[in-house]
């Protein structure tokens, strides 16, 4: 368990009681999602397919291969562990201090949620905060129950979801179950189209309109498959915690050491497999082919994310110090995440600086890559200054309804 000295009442998490494996594996997660997004901030997000992409050569095609075999799927995985472990770390000292935990976390949620419709809808339509904050008051409501259900239910949801992914496309190669057609790929030109329309050509006003259309059209959509795979990823990474494997590295460092020898292998063959099956698999037709192929990738984000944490966590607490160097930004993840969106859209937009379609995807990944470097370096400024992100701020202010002090001390 997390031990911690009781506190006169609940309040944001002095940076002396925080974890920092979670906050340098936050930034570490900002990074790979970054990577993963530069793709749907530059193209449309009603793409025909996904994976690596056979038209790309060079440079181009080689990082477009490394994003997809070692990033995407692995990183949004990582990063929804992390939201379940802080959900453990603020539950354990809400319960070490003696107060109720309930009201403060339902505000924090409705907090995220608003901020996640504000990114969905106004800045740029590949939002994640919306499922995590719907995600977050399942989450909620399971609190009180035991670890051992936290976990088994968490592996449920996960697997049971890939799971069904796998049993569409067993069904798909029996006799007599359609496939998709012409039909569905003249739906998905069309909805690309209109998305690259507006992106590439129209103002603020036709750019909104599209997110909105995606987001009731598509997002809503894709929640039947990505909410159960976020609470179940929020359970299995706040189990972490509550079992104590991340504060005491020490007495279970076996488990961790567990995770990076069976997790990174077993992640490794079953991104191997997803390639081998389909290296582009269809977003547009549904095949056997594409969905198993799909599956499976996503299936191996969960067994590299938990080596990752496990290996951080090892690494940390024998003393290297290279993972520190993203902690700021991981404290900062909120805000960093939304700035990404708003500088990527704005330099890439036509109604911003217009590069839509200008830029190699060898120039977006240097971009992508110069962009991280910076908020960095901005990102440990800013906490030598203040206790909090901006947008952090807020989101405390928010849910602990009172302002809590944002300047360092000494420094104004």
């Amino acid at each position: 368990m997390i031990h911690a000295e009781a506190p006169s009442g609940l309040a944001p998490i002095p940076e002396r009681d925080r974890l920092q494996a979670l906050d340098a594996l936050r930034g570490i997660a900002l990074l790979g999602i970054l990577l993963s997004n530069v793709s749907g901030f530059a193209g449309p997000l009603n793409e025909l397919r996904e994976g690596i992409d056979p038209a790309l050569r060079g440079s181009d095609r080689v990082l477009s291969a490394f994003v997809y075999l070692v990033v995407r799927d692995k990183f949004w995985t990582l990063f929804a562990l992390l939201f379940g472990m802080g959900f453990a770390v603020m539950l354990e000292r809400a319960r070490v201090a003696g107060r109720g935990f309930g009201a403060v976390y339902l505000r924090r949620s409705f907090g995220l949620l608003a901020l996640g419709l504000v990114h969905a809808w106004l800045i740029w339509g590949g939002d994640i905060l919306v499922t995590y904050a719907l995600s977050a008051f399942a989450l909620l409501a399971l609190r009180s129950l035991s670890l051992d259900f936290w976990l088994k239910l968490g592996l449920t949801l996960y697997l049971g979801t890939i799971g069904y992914m796998l049993i569409i496309a067993a069904a798909l190669t029996l006799p007599g179950v359609a496939e998709g057609d012409a039909a569905d790929l003249a739906q998905a030109q069309a909805l690309r189209a209109a998305e690259v329309a507006a992106y590439a050509h129209g103002d603020y006003a036709a750019v909104t309109a599209q997110r909105l259309e995606f987001f009731f059209d598509s997002t809503i959509a894709g929640w039947s498959m990505m909410l159960p795979l976020s609470l179940g990823l929020f359970l299995i990474g706040a189990s972490l915690v509550r079992g104590g494997v991340i504060a005491d590295p020490a007495r279970h460092r076996w488990v961790l050491r567990a995770l990076v020898v069976h997790g990174l292998p077993a992640g490794i063959v079953l991104t191997a497999i997803s390639v081998a099956i389909d290296s582009a698999p269809s977003l547009a037709l549904f095949s056997a082919s594409s969905i198993f192929a799909q599956a499976l990738h996503m299936l191996a984000g969960l067994p590299v994310a938990l080596a990752l944490v496990a290996a951080v966590v090892l690494l940390l607490h024998d003393g290297a110090r290279w993972p520190r160097v993203f902690a700021p930004a991981g404290r900062m993840a909120l805000s960093n995440y939304l700035s990404q969106s708003l500088i990527a859209t704005w330099v890439l937009y036509h109604h911003g600086l217009n590069q839509w379609g200008r830029w190699s995807y060898t120039t977006l990944i240097v971009a992508a890559l110069v962009l991280f470097a910076a908020q960095l370096a901005a990102s440990a400024w800013w906490l030598r200054r203040f206790r909090f992100g901006p947008v952090e701020w807020l989101w405390r202010a928010f849910a602990y309804g009172r302002w809590p002090p944002l300047r360092v001390r000494g420094q104004g």
